[in-house]
């Protein structure tokens, strides 16, 4: 079954009025009669018109919308993320229409080419793992189109930015681990072509060169998807797990990573953190109540949804070209619970 939607030319012609007296009458207009303006508002009202909003916002030059684009809405991070974007927007009067990439390069393509095909005023992106290129983004922005990244951003477009304190997060999570005393460190992260994989790897690495400590490249380990796929984390756990010198802690890097990396070494019977302990990134509410609860690197989703929305619409209101752009960084805040504590095997 199909929705068609009344139009002002439906009821002109229920009426025998001409489309220019029904909208003049719509709109409230002193051109038409009181009387004539009570029959085409009871046609509205009994026929449920709507006003159409692409076409309103042809004619008004905006349309009061911004599209936003992340990964998955199911991740933690990310729904706190869009509760602050909705929380500024929705106070400015702003719509938000929201899509996700799945960690999709074509379907990132795709969203953005739908976003603007609904005449968005502004976008707030958080690029997928699979992006190559930004050059779908560029054109976009040569053309105009107001754009913030968040989270995982690109340096190739000149706008405003708004992340995580990535660095310091990677570096007090290692930190951490070797002030317990854990000395052989492994890193699982997302690909290694994301910023977020580049700052978090670099406060790793800083933290264990810091402390005099030497480790093998092989306890670093990619998924290529993000951990889209279980089984690229599967196979990252059963290749530290097999190593020579296997590792006795693991760090990390993405909530989809963090909580099925726990999961996967609760079912491989890997006792946390007696044999392996483990400090992720995750925002879950749930860490407290994991098995053990987890030790967790903690994002402001929530004001970086309020930053980001709030620097996208100073782009959009601008009456003068914008040329001066910045780079908001919020901290991080590293919660320590059992999963990270050392315990003596023997007790």
């Amino acid at each position: 079954m199909n929705f068609n939607a009344v139009t002002i030319r439906d009821i002109a012609k229920e009426l025998n009025l001409s489309v220019s007296t029904v909208s003049k009458a719509l709109h409230d207009s002193y051109e038409i009669s009181e009387k004539t303006k009570k029959l085409v508002l009871e046609c509205a009202q009994r026929n449920n018109y709507r006003p159409n909003p692409i076409a309103q916002s042809l004619k008004q030059g905006n349309s009061k919308s911004i599209g936003i684009v992340v990964s998955t809405i199911e991740n933690q991070f990310f729904s706190q993320v869009i509760n602050g974007i909705e929380s500024v927007a929705h106070k400015e009067g702003y719509n938000v229409i929201i899509t996700q990439t799945h960690e999709s390069y074509d379907l990132e393509v795709k969203n953005v080419n739908h976003l603007t095909s609904r005449s968005i005023d502004g976008l707030l992106i958080s690029l997928s793992t699979e992006t190559p290129d930004v050059e779908h983004l560029k054109k976009l922005h040569a053309q105009g189109l107001p754009i913030v990244f968040f989270d995982r951003v690109t340096e190739e477009i000149n706008t405003h930015k708004v992340i995580s304190d990535n660095y310091n997060g990677g570096y007090d999570a290692t930190k951490h681990l070797i002030d317990s005393g854990f000395r052989r460190i492994a890193h699982i992260t997302s690909p290694p072509n994301i910023s977020i994989t580049k700052e978090r790897l670099a406060g790793y690495k800083d933290a264990l060169t810091d402390a005099g400590i030497f480790t093998p490249d092989d306890y670093i380990c990619y998924c290529p998807h993000g951990g889209r796929d279980i089984s690229e984390i599967e196979n990252a756990l059963n290749f530290l797990l097999n190593l020579k010198d296997k590792p006795d802690a693991i760090f990390t890097t993405s909530d989809r990573i963090t909580t099925t990396t726990i999961s996967l070494l609760n079912k491989l019977k890997v006792a946390i953190p007696a044999d392996i302990a483990l400090v992720g990134y995750t925002n879950t509410t749930l860490a407290d109540i994991l098995n053990p609860p987890l030790s967790s690197v903690h994002q402001q989703g929530f004001e970086i949804g309020q930053k980001a929305t709030e620097m996208l619409l100073n782009l959009i209101k601008s009456k003068w070209p914008v040329t001066e752009f910045e780079t908001v960084v919020l901290p991080t805040h590293l919660f320590v619970r059992e999963s990270s504590i050392k315990k003596d095997k023997n007790l």
